[in-house]
């Protein structure tokens, strides 16, 4: 029966090809989701306005690539598509970077064992607002 490799094998086969060792720690990393996650519920609007900024960039972008004016409208519904596809991926950067500001900023205050905790509650108190918010806009 085959089985995935362990986890340590394909970080050790990563650091064969980087000069520099580094350690991934996985409370960090789950911390920093919890937290990016609660943050881009928390502020989904700003999320939006983040993904339909990047969404304009990446589209503005592409433009410059198209020397035929027939070629981009030809292919213009796929190319927008996609281009919305990555601005939602791209979109979450932001909230990991201050997601882990929070994580290292609870870590640093309350330790390393409450980072996990104080993250679920900020992602379902986050969560919860976020229903509300759109009930709210909904019965408007």
């Amino acid at each position: 029966m085959l089985s995935a490799p362990p986890l340590h094998n394909g970080i050790a086969m990563l650091s064969e090809f980087l000069p520099f060792d580094f350690d991934i720690d996985p409370m960090t990393i789950a911390g920093m989701g919890l937290w990016s996650l609660a943050l881009y519920l928390g502020f989904s609007p700003i999320s939006d306005w983040v993904t339909e900024q990047l969404n304009r960039w990446f589209n503005f972008a592409e433009r410059s690539l198209y020397t035929s004016t027939e070629e981009f409208e030809r292919t213009r519904r796929a190319r927008e598509a996609l281009n919305q596809f990555y601005a939602s991926v791209f979109s979450i950067v932001p909230f990991l970077v201050v997601g882990g500001f929070c994580n290292y900023g609870v870590e640093w205050g309350l330790g390393r064992s409450w980072s996990i905790s104080i993250g679920i509650l900020a992602c379902v108190g986050c969560g919860i607002y976020d229903l509300g918010r759109r009930d709210g806009e909904a019965s408007e």
